[in-house]
């Protein structure tokens, strides 16, 4: 179950494992949202699961909440359903708890924020929620240990890498350099890019924006590329002209294109001031590229200091400059960097490994409760 059809990274992550799912055919899978809406639905469309049904809700306090919740619970009964694995703050308090009205054998939350995304309120709610849980994901050890710290039991969490599949961001072998800035409307100059939503305060563009003139002095032919959409957006144009930078840096939007933009960038970064695990991070090191990022939440999970890129504090935009001149300046050894990443990336973080991972955990939790109640069938041999 998730939120939306969006280009968000726990959208995008939730969907490329339902694709997974449904094509190793060890699960007859199901798909449901809160939203039908959003450029990725097409997409799900094409995976052939039925009907993908909308719980459009307005608060967790009305009775349309309720009407949802019986909606929802009513579907799951019908359809036989084993296990429900939610996959945001919202599904995973209004799925697991529809689940839990429904009694299915095994309903999985997924976390993969930090600190600096919700309210005190919003996350004593979503506690319940992981009480109605058997098992809580949480995509990292940053995510893992604040949850444990925050009392959910320490055997109910467990942690999967988020999973990238690698042809996310390959591009054409025919594609040249030229091509892909002509397609995408940048220049020839040397480019840093930052891919993050521009909804969220948290992910801390002024900071990028603050490093990017230091780098500029120091880096005359630099160009910085802002890819991402949101609110946000005014008020960062607005910061760039102040600073100097408004035929320096480019806004470009929503990027369909990430791996060609990827691979025509010399250093990629992360200046959030809070994470989960970035799913971010991960598509730059698999593109090869070199990183520069927040020291938030899982980042030292991926990044190895020095060997596939740089950590610096959050909020320290002059370490964040320091660090994009240095690889700017050491294309060489930026590369190798990058190319470090790459295998990191496709031996810790791939989608394969998160798949097996997910369906370990179901088995788990499907043989072990159905041997609560029927333990001549569920301890036959496999």
């Amino acid at each position: 179950m998730i939120d939306s059809f969006e280009q968000g990274g726990s959208e995008r992550l939730a969907l490329q494992l339902v694709r997974q799912l449904h094509k190793s055919g060890r699960c007859r899978v199901r798909l449901a949202c809160l939203q039908n809406n959003g450029s990725l639905r097409d997409e799900a469309d094409r995976l052939g699961l039925g009907e993908i049904p909308e719980y459009p809700l307005t608060s967790f306090y009305d009775r349309n909440f309720v009407t949802q919740l019986r909606r929802l619970a009513r579907f799951l009964k019908e359809n036989e359903i084993d296990v429900i694995h939610t996959h945001d703050f919202y599904t995973n308090i209004f799925g697991i708890t529809a689940a839990a009205m429904a009694r299915v054998r095994a309903r999985v939350a997924y976390k993969g924020e930090t600190d600096g995304f919700r309210t005190s309120t919003q996350k004593r709610l979503e506690r319940g929620a992981f009480r109605l849980a058997h098992r809580v994901v949480a995509n990292s050890d940053a995510v893992r240990n604040q949850l444990i710290r925050e009392g959910v039991p320490v055997e109910k969490v467990v942690k999967h890498y988020n999973g990238l599949d690698i042809e996310r961001v390959k591009t054409r072998s025919d594609s040249t350099r030229a091509d892909i800035l002509a397609m995408l409307g940048l220049p020839e100059r040397r480019l840093v890019t930052i891919v993050a939503n521009l909804q969220h305060a948290v992910k801390d563009h002024p900071m990028f924006l603050r490093a990017a003139a230091r780098v500029r002095v120091a880096v005359p032919d630099a160009a910085f590329i802002v890819a991402g959409e949101g609110a946000l957006m005014k008020g960062l144009r607005e910061l760039a002209a102040q600073l100097g930078l408004e035929h320096d840096v480019f806004f470009i939007g929503r990027c369909e294109r990430i791996a060609e933009l990827l691979s025509v960038s010399e250093v990629c970064a992360l200046s959030s001031t809070a994470e989960g695990f970035s799913n971010a991070i991960i598509e730059y090191m698999a593109a090869a590229r070199p990183v520069v990022v927040t020291d938030v939440g899982g980042a030292r999970e991926a990044v190895i200091e020095g060997e596939t890129g740089y950590i610096v504090s959050a909020g320290d935009d002059e370490q964040m400059a320091v660090r994009m001149i240095e690889l700017l300046g050491d294309p060489k050894r930026a590369r190798a960097m990058g190319e470090q990443g790459r295998l990191v990336v496709e031996e810790k973080f791939s989608c394969d490994r998160h798949l097996q991972n997910t369906l370990e955990l179901y088995d788990e939790l499907t043989v072990r409760r159905l041997a609560a109640v029927r333990p001549d069938v569920a301890l036959m041999p496999r």
